[in-house]
């Protein structure tokens, strides 16, 4: 098994923060403070820190014809929960940037993916693959 990865992200409203990343993906909270909180993030350590400004949006990247933002950070998920989380944005009317679709269809790399930001513009992108073999194949 992977160590977990840690990240940390700008925040401008700590509470919104609760309710997006506790609330509707259903992380745990660890550690906090008034101004950040740690998160279980599918396995990962996310800290959301409070800020007064975020920085500048992302920039995008063509990638399968979709302008997929940069940076962006996610985590590969089972293609059950993968779909799971897509019905679960749609009924929250989470706006995405990229819809859920399989990417490199028929190619080496196949996935289930999706694009949509935080409340704050950090981009965040869920994928699964049908054969998790496939996560670093090149052809």
């Amino acid at each position: 098994m992977p160590q977990p990865f840690h990240l940390a992200i700008p925040v401008t409203d700590i509470a919104l923060a609760d309710e997006f990343y506790g609330g509707l993906l259903g992380c745990e909270k660890g550690r906090s403070d008034t101004k950040w909180i740690d998160w279980n993030f599918f396995g990962h350590q996310l800290v959301t820190h409070c800020v007064d400004h975020m920085p500048a949006k992302p920039q995008h990247n063509d990638v399968d014809s979709h302008a997929v933002p940069v940076p962006h950070f996610g985590v590969v998920l089972t293609m059950k929960a993968w779909e799971a989380l897509s019905e679960t944005l749609k009924a929250a009317e989470i706006p995405f940037i990229i819809e859920p679709y399989v990417r490199f269809k028929g190619q080496a790399g196949e996935q289930a993916t999706m694009f949509f930001n935080d409340p704050f513009g950090n981009a965040l992108e869920f994928k699964a693959f049908a054969d998790i073999e496939q996560l670093f194949a090149t052809d």
